[in-house]
């Protein structure tokens, strides 16, 4: 065991100061979503503090105190939840922007907090009286420690990181193996209640939930232990239909919702039973096979629909997921914690198939069965010949089958081989990639060279054919 220091660490201020600015640079990413607009961080995100280094701290990002949004109230009790868990609070204000009074007013709750808390002048860069300006203008604060920094370019962070590890506390860390959680990614339409769902699975309340269709804007990532095993849940921003996006952030939202989705061996896609299924919906399951995700379709608020409305959903369900009928369904009401237990008993039962250990005799033994039930079709009077199978990769499950014609294939009969493997194999909620290749003749190239018997011969049948 080394001694090192370790804890928790919220960067805390007011709108478009730049806290996520600086988280991205100590976590040395760019997981949080950063643009010159104020109030687009709102929920709580974490992330490894990368840049401070023989330490383990980890740092919030939150939203900007006591916003003039309707959701402030939100931002604001996901803030304090953050200073609570922290150990330490870095405070942040502009130096281009001056002292304002919201600034009093958070240094104030500050003071009133049991956290120690260290103040950081951002945007330093570019001001006429350099960094002393910082130490001057915001003296009134009263706080014993003032760090100019600039979050944009990384001026004056050294000293930042410095500052951090002499006010957290030493701990002992033992050397292990990092453990790895199973990412799933929480996508669907605006206002259907992906952060609910995320907040019964964790029963906590990490994520804002607000009756209004955008209030998740970046993707926010919670860890959940159950028995032994870890799932990170990310909850994503809603997706729109591509034609009605036209503002940046949101644009930027939806991508970092996809590069969520691609990141994720399984998916969750969440759909209102009240609206139904939608086109919507469907290329988001689209999405999620080529992404090569397994997928489980929940249609949440369940509960608010009588028995007749429930017949209505199932039939359409059942009628626009022909495409896919892989796909695993749950009935749930996120709001009311009603049939989310089984979701991750799910996820992990799913998650496991999809590793699909399987010799090359068992998945050929599946092979020939399938081909015994039907066989391929002939063209131009040859019979394609399938005659081997092996696996080349997992999650999702995928399979190289070797024969001769196979270009020739219909999809109609490889749409029959991934039913038959993900039958035989119990492989319910993946989509199936059959990849095809052609023996080669191993006498392709080979010419064949007549001898001089044969060559007379064929001059004779030459001879004959022109003479009739």
């Amino acid at each position: 065991m080394i001694p090192h220091a370790g804890g928790v660490v919220a960067i805390v201020g007011r709108p478009n100061v730049g806290k996520s600015t600086l988280f991205n640079r100590l976590c040395r990413s760019r997981d949080a979503l950063v643009h010159d607009r104020s109030g687009l961080t709102r929920d709580r995100k974490y992330g490894n503090a990368r840049a401070i280094p023989n330490a383990d701290v980890t740092l919030i990002d939150t939203g900007g105190l006591h916003d003039a949004g309707t959701i402030a109230t939100h931002v604001d009790e996901q803030v304090q939840l953050a200073i609570d868990e922290s150990d330490l609070v870095l405070f942040m204000v502009s130096a281009r922007d001056g002292l304002t009074s919201y600034d009093r007013e958070i240094a104030g709750e500050l003071r009133r907090s049991s956290t120690a808390a260290l103040l950081v002048v951002n945007k330093i860069d570019g001001m006429p009286l350099g960094p002393d300006y910082a130490f001057s203008e915001f003296g009134d604060l009263g706080m014993v420690e003032c760090l100019p920094v600039s979050a944009s370019n990384g001026h004056g962070l050294h000293d930042l990181v410095e500052a951090i590890l002499a006010k957290l506390p030493t701990k002992q860390i033992v050397s292990t193996s990092e453990e790895t959680s199973l990412p799933v990614a929480v996508i669907g339409r605006p206002n259907v209640g992906k952060s609910t769902l995320v907040n019964a699975l964790a029963e906590d309340e990490r994520c804002i939930v607000f009756d209004e269709p955008g209030t998740t804007r970046d993707t926010i990532r919670v860890v959940v232990k159950r028995e032994d095993t870890s799932f990170e849940l990310i909850d994503t921003a809603g997706i729109r239909r591509k034609g009605s996006v036209r503002d940046v952030v949101e644009k930027f939202s939806v991508v970092k919702a996809l590069e969520a989705l691609r990141a994720s061996d399984v998916t969750l896609l969440v759909i209102d039973a009240r609206e139904g299924i939608v086109e919507q919906d469907l290329h988001l399951i689209q999405f999620a096979v080529e992404a090569g995700s397994g997928v489980i379709v929940v249609v949440n608020k369940w509960d608010t629909l009588d028995a007749d409305s429930r017949a209505k959903c199932r039939d359409e369900l059942s009628r626009r997921l022909r495409f896919a009928e892989w796909v695993q369904i749950r009935f749930a009401s996120a709001l009311r914690q009603q049939g989310t237990e089984v979701l991750l008993n799910d996820i992990a039962r799913i998650h496991e198939a999809g590793k699909f250990e399987l010799s090359s005799r068992e998945i050929t033994d599946i092979l020939t069965n399938l081909i015994a039930a039907h066989t391929p079709p002939l063209v131009r009077g040859r019979t394609i010949r399938l005659r081997y199978a092996h696996k080349i990769d997992s999650h999702p499950p995928s399979i190289l089958v070797h024969g001769n014609q196979t270009e020739a294939l219909p999809a109609s009969y490889k749409r029959y081989l991934e039913n038959g493997f993900r039958e035989a194999l119990g492989l319910e909620g993946w989509p199936i990639v059959i990849k095809l290749r052609t023996s080669k003749n191993p006498f392709g190239e080979r010419r064949n060279i007549l001898t001089d018997r044969q060559k007379r011969h064929r001059d004779r049948l030459r001879k004959h054919r022109k003479a009739k």
